[in-house]
């Protein structure tokens, strides 16, 4: 029989920049973990750090005790998990899949509810951090699942992160502080973005401003993060512009939901959603700062 803190295969379904870094951090944990991505290239990149690279999600998850599910937004989770090789039905009765894309709630609700007759628990855990962090064990979960299965796989989710927050049991509360988290990330870079355009059109050295904001009342994580990569020219996707387009809107859309409308986070969504149709979606969100200066 396992033991609570006994390691146990695991499968990752997309491993991008945040998936992929997960996989490296669990194999160089000792962990077992099997891959597979929509670009077969990804899932291959792993197999030297020990991975097993499988060409579809249910031959992937088949043998799993935990299948985390790392994909871009809900349409890809849903075809991961009820499509023609979905990994619902391919799992044992009693698995467990672990949902962290960032969605709205009511979707990882629906998840949770249609996985049940398939004999499957669900944990409610997005993630925050960016791809360092994700390989380093050091990202954010918020975790939303039933205390049982939090305690039988908090091996699997002390491995993934040392920053674990257990919001509560409701599946969908993990899904909604992610919402609220990244809604202050995008206003957050959205006003770094600003003001370092207009440091430049007041003629002040961008990376000297940014040294005294980092040291200041104006600093955040996001804004330095991006703005540094930004003021160098570097916009080679981390975290492509349509991720924070996507979070943005739904955000506010939960927002909307609850009665709620703020004052910042649809305009700084609205940012997002043009930038991204003014030709910059493939780009770094750090590319915000490129065009808040093309509208200046």
């Amino acid at each position: 029989m396992r033991e609570p803190g006994d390691k146990f295969p695991v499968a990752i379904i997309g491993v991008g920049n945040m998936g992929g870094g997960m996989a490296r951090n669990l194999l160089a944990k000792g962990w077992q973990v099997n891959v597979c991505d929509i670009d077969a290239e990804k899932a291959q990149n792993l197999v030297p750090f020990g991975a097993v690279a499988l060409i579809n999600p249910a031959q992937t998850a088949i043998n799993s005790v935990v299948t985390i599910i790392c994909v871009v937004d809900a349409q890809q989770t849903q075809e991961v998990l009820f499509g023609p090789n979905g990994v619902a039905a391919a799992m044992e009765l009693g698995r467990v899949v672990m949902l962290c894309p960032t969605m709205a709630p009511q979707d990882v609700e629906r998840f949770a509810h249609d996985l049940i007759p398939f004999g499957l628990h669900t944990i409610d855990a997005p993630m925050s951090g960016g791809p360092v962090r994700a390989s380093d064990g050091s990202m954010s979960l918020m975790v939303a699942c039933g205390p049982t299965v939090f305690e039988r796989h908090r091996a699997l989710i002390e491995a993934l992160s040392s920053k674990v927050f257990r919001i509560g049991e409701r599946v969908g509360d993990g899904s909604r502080t992610k919402l609220v988290n990244n809604l202050l990330a995008g206003i957050n870079l959205v006003g770094a973005a600003e003001v370092m355009v207009m440091a430049q059109k007041m003629g002040l050295d961008a990376g000297q401003t940014l040294d005294v904001i980092e040291q200041s009342s104006g600093q955040s994580w996001i804004g330095s993060d991006r703005m540094r990569r930004a003021i160098a020219g570097d916009f080679a996707p981390r975290a492509h512009m349509t991720l924070l387009e996507k979070d943005t809107r739904l955000a506010v859309q939960a927002a909307q939901s609850a009665g709620f409308a703020g004052p910042l986070g649809a305009a700084a969504s609205d940012v997002f959603a043009q930038a991204s149709a003014g030709g910059l979606d493939g780009l770094d969100d750090a590319a915000l700062f490129t065009w808040l200066n093309r509208q200046a």
